[in-house]
């Protein structure tokens, strides 16, 4: 299995999606009617697909999963950039820190980190930190489902594409327990062409993992709750129905 897709929930797909084409220099996949992606290319390592997808409901709980942009040296330009673009500054209660909270176009949280040193070759995007109940047990269950390894990072695990190229994905500890809402932002995986999407679900339980019930009628993914309960989907391997 590989990490293929941020799936972000928007009022306004096209108006979303374009912001952050603009803000990561992307790649355009898809505008059509709901939906809207673009293509993060990592030299060297993986690309990350952002699929943004029409969802009329407003979020009513505080995201669990963001993006943390890569600033470094340019990090005061950079804010600028995006505040240029339709960000604004966000106050979420973080103090006096290195880095500096914006908000985009639909009010989810981002942030442009300051420079450090595991931030070396990421690309535009530095980590995508997910709330975790138990991060030394969810990082084994992402590395599992991703095939990404443990690097050196600030938060308590991060995992890493094995090229060492692309973001951090950073287990951070939960401020709270998991609600009933579903994610507005969410990681899918996509099968390799030998794995079987049964074996995989059987790991998946076994590994602490759930699937989910969902009535969004006949998909060709599967979806699933992490042990902290954060949804993902299983994709089916490329050419596969």
């Amino acid at each position: 299995m590989r990490l293929e897709n941020l799936v972000i929930d928007a009022a306004d797909p096209q108006r979303l999606g374009r912001f952050w084409q603009a803000v990561l220099d992307s790649e355009p996949l898809t505008d059509e009617p709901g939906i809207f992606e673009t293509r993060v290319e990592f030299g060297g390592g993986p690309f990350l697909d952002l699929c943004f997808q029409h969802v009329a409901e407003p979020p009513s709980e505080p995201p669990r999963l963001h993006v943390d942009l890569r600033g470094g040296e340019r990090q005061a330009a950079e804010v600028e950039r995006l505040l240029g673009l339709g960000a604004r500054h966000l106050d979420i209660g973080q103090g006096d820190v290195p880095w500096v909270v914006l908000a985009d176009p639909e009010g989810y949280p981002c942030c442009v980190m300051e420079e450090r040193a595991s931030y070396a070759d990421t690309g535009p995007i530095a980590a995508l930190p997910l709330d975790s109940a138990d991060p030394d047990r969810d990082a084994g269950f992402w590395s599992w489902l991703t095939g990404w390894t443990d690097v050196d990072g600030l938060a308590p695990r991060s995992l890493r594409h094995e090229s060492g190229r692309g973001p951090l994905l950073e287990l951070v500890p939960e401020s709270a327990p998991k609600g009933a809402a579903k994610n507005r932002l969410h990681l899918d995986v996509r099968l390799e062409a030998h794995e079987d999407a049964d074996e995989v679900a059987a790991r998946i339980a076994e590994r602490g993992g759930r699937a989910l019930v969902t009535d969004w009628g006949d998909l060709p993914w599967r979806s699933y709750a992490d042990p902290s309960g954060n949804e993902f989907c299983v994709l089916p391997a490329s050419g596969v129905g």
